[in-house]
């Protein structure tokens, strides 16, 4: 190999590496759900580029509302998915859409763009 390869598998590599940790090892934005006077837990999310807060704290056995502003036109985000919820939400750009669910058992459920590439969960505790 020659001086050029070398420098192009080495920058390749530390590019791969930092994609590996955004995507698997950066740090989580966690929020801890705020319950309103009748009981129900919100959380305002941004979605821009990613979730944020990207991990959301919730009790159990407690209705919970995730109100969703979409701040940008990116395709990917245009569509929530919770599968283990069986909610799935298309979120109109620069729009907040309402996400209510009433989690019944602890535990850590994601919750992705219609791509999967931007991630979140929920933890219900």
């Amino acid at each position: 190999m020659d001086t050029a390869a070398i420098i192009v598998t080495v920058v390749g590599l530390i590019l791969a590496g930092f994609v590996l940790w955004y995507f698997f090892f950066s740090p989580h934005q966690t929020a801890s759900a705020v319950s309103s006077s009748s009981g129900v837990q919100e959380v305002d999310i941004t979605v821009k580029g990613g979730y944020s807060p990207n991990v959301i704290e919730v009790e159990r056995g407690k209705p919970v509302q995730l109100n969703f502003y979409r701040d940008e036109e990116n395709s990917c985000s245009e569509e929530l998915l919770m599968p283990d919820f069986s909610i799935r939400r298309d979120l109109p750009a620069f729009q907040t859409t309402l996400v209510e669910l009433l989690p019944q058992q602890a535990g850590r459920f994601e919750f992705t763009c219609g791509m999967g590439m931007l991630r979140g969960a929920i933890v219900v505790k």
